[in-house]
Formats: structure tokens, C-alpha cells, sequence
């Protein structure tokens, strides 16, 4: 029979040893967890993030690769189990195409978004909301100094299906006005003009971007209707293949840590859209911004098992 002080002692044995067992069943993978494989849709934004998150992993000793591919194509790699991660399920612009998919349950969505606060709507130079152009309903009254033109950016694009729908309709009072459609960084230099010279001009606006922080600009309210509430807001969710959780516990709980800001994005942005190396310009930031990783990095070790926080600053030479 044991003592109650011996039995104490094993007790305290075994709470340790499952302990043990639990963390070293984290960080011992399956082999080829040590290669995660990401996912870019081509999106500045997901192109940063992703970079940020492959830096991480690098530092914590493992080997990321990036496949770039359409939404299609990034969606049957998932399912298919030849990509590992997607850091850019738009929501809800691209939930038509992912759905099917989450309820085949081939897919998984992980929750929180690692992306809240996103939005997409029209906008004006901040003069022209000071002088009076704030709302939807404004824009049709000032029709001469904007010329009757709102500008979008590529053809096909739903944005511009959305505002092309409101002339037609003559939705706000706009069926005299025509969109211009062109390339974002067509779109971005005819706006940037606009502003030197002090004119007026109605553009598709959208956050995370560095067009917020690089201009003076105001969103419109009164757009519900056409592009959503809380000025077309949208989050981004992580996806990932339907047995990277479960066959790579240490990776997942990085990928599932993973929460961006739109601060963030719009910063980081910048040199990636300036060609920038996006490996570069991540590592570039998270010199910067080092607090980013303690929540990253909370409970995530290294490939090899040891602490991951410590690992990738010094991998980054912090």
C-alpha cells in the first residue's frame, strides 16, 4: 500500500510527465510538417502577410514554400491536400467560391479572421469631403466638378459591377455619370494627380492599402446598399487543408495565432508595392515591430522543439 506523501509524489510524476508528453507532441511533427505550403492569390496584402508568416517559420526552422495561384486554383490545392495554408479568404467577396467547399468540409476555415476592419467603398480626397462631399447622396451634386466620372479599377472586377449598377439604375441620382475603368495603379496615379492640382475626383477606395496612408483621403458613408455595411467591410480568414491542424500541431498553432492590422498591412504594403522583396520587407518589419511575435509565437516551439519566441529573434538578429 503507498504512503499518501508517496502517492502525492507520483501524482506530481505523472502530471509531469503527461505535460512533457503533451509539448513534445506539439513540436514532434510528422516529417513533412517541416515544409509548409503556402498559398498567394496575387493580392498585395496576402503577399505581405504571407511573407510575414513565412519569415516566422523560417526563424523557427522550418522550410516555407509560396505557390502563387488564382482563387480557383489556390481552393482545389487545398482540397487536394498539395497546399498547406491560405492566408486570403476575403470574406465576403470571395464566398461564393469557398462555401461549397467549407460545408464538404474539404476545407477548413480557421476562426477569429487574422484580418478584421478591411473595407472597400468610394472615396474623396479630404478637401472634397471638408467641402461638403461626405455620402453617397452628395456625389450626384457635384456632378460638374467631378466631371460625372467615378473611377474603378480593372474590368470584371465585382466593384466595378457595383458601381456600373448604380448608374444604370440611376441609384443616388448617378445615371449621368460615367465609370472609368482601369488598372489600380492607373486609377492611383490619376487620383494622385487630382489631388497636386487640387480637383475633384471620386474613387474606389479600399483598406489595407498604402493609398491610406500615402494620401489624404475620407471614405463615404450612405453605401450600404451597394457595397455593405461599415463602408463595405470585409475580413480575411485563414484557410488550410482538412488534416494540416491535426498532422502538424506546432505549425497549426502559429497559423491559427497568425492576426494582422490594417495599420499594419497598409505599412507594410509600401515597399512591396515599391518591388521591394516581400521576404525583405518582411523581415524589415518585424525589426520594427518586434511586439508583434509575442502573440504570434505564444505556445509555439521550434521545429526541433525549443522555444520558438527566442529562436526566430535571433534568427532575425534582435
Amino acid at each position: 500500500m503507498t504512503s499518501p506523501s508517496a502517492s502525492k509524489k507520483l501524482f506530481a510524476c505523472l502530471a509531469l510527465a503527461l505535460t512533457s508528453f503533451g509539448a513534445a507532441a506539439q513540436s514532434k511533427e510528422d516529417a513533412t510538417c517541416r515544409t509548409v505550403r503556402f498559398v498567394d492569390i496575387g493580392w498585395t496584402d496576402i503577399t505581405s502577410t504571407t511573407a510575414l508568416a513565412s519569415v516566422v517559420f523560417e526563424g523557427l526552422g522550418y522550410d516555407p514554400k509560396t505557390t502563387v495561384a488564382s482563387v480557383p486554383i489556390s481552393l482545389a490545392g487545398l482540397k487536394t491536400k498539395q497546399i498547406d495554408v491560405s492566408l486570403g479568404y476575403w470574406w465576403p467577396v470571395q464566398e461564393p467560391s469557398v462555401k461549397p467547399f467549407l460545408d464538404a468540409k474539404t476545407i477548413e476555415k480557421l476562426d477569429p479572421p487574422n484580418l478584421s476592419g478591411a473595407k472597400a467603398t468610394l472615396a474623396v480626397p479630404s478637401y472634397e469631403y471638408d467641402a461638403g462631399l461626405k455620402t453617397f447622396a452628395d456625389i450626384a451634386k457635384h456632378k460638374d466638378e467631378l466631371d460625372g466620372k467615378i473611377y474603378g479599377i480593372e474590368p470584371g472586377s465585382s466593384a466595378n459591377a457595383k458601381i456600373q449598377k448604380m448608374i444604370d439604375t440611376n441609384q443616388f441620382g448617378l445615371g449621368g455619370f460615367k465609370l472609368i475603368q482601369s488598372s489600380e495603379a492607373g486609377m492611383l496615379i490619376t487620383v494622385d494627380r487630382a489631388i497636386r492640382d487640387k480637383k475633384w475626383v471620386v474613387f474606389l477606395g479600399w483598406e489595407p492599402h498604402p493609398m491610406n496612408i500615402q494620401m489624404k483621403m475620407s471614405y463615404l458613408s450612405g453605401g450600404d446598399e451597394v457595397f455593405g455595411p461599415n463602408y463595405g467591410e470585409a475580413r480575411v480568414y485563414t484557410l488550410t487543408n482538412p488534416d494540416f491542424m491535426a498532422r502538424c500541431p506546432n505549425a497549426a498553432k502559429l497559423v491559427s495565432n497568425l492576426r494582422f492590422s490594417t495599420q499594419l498591412e497598409n505599412n507594410l504594403m509600401v515597399p512591396v508595392m515599391a518591388k521591394v522583396r516581400p521576404a525583405d520587407a518582411a523581415k524589415a518589419y518585424l525589426k520594427s515591430n518586434p511586439q508583434v511575435l509575442d502573440a504570434w509565437l505564444a505556445g509555439v516551439k521550434t521545429a526541433d522543439g525549443k522555444d520558438g519566441l527566442p529562436a526566430v529573434k535571433q534568427y532575425l538578429g534582435l
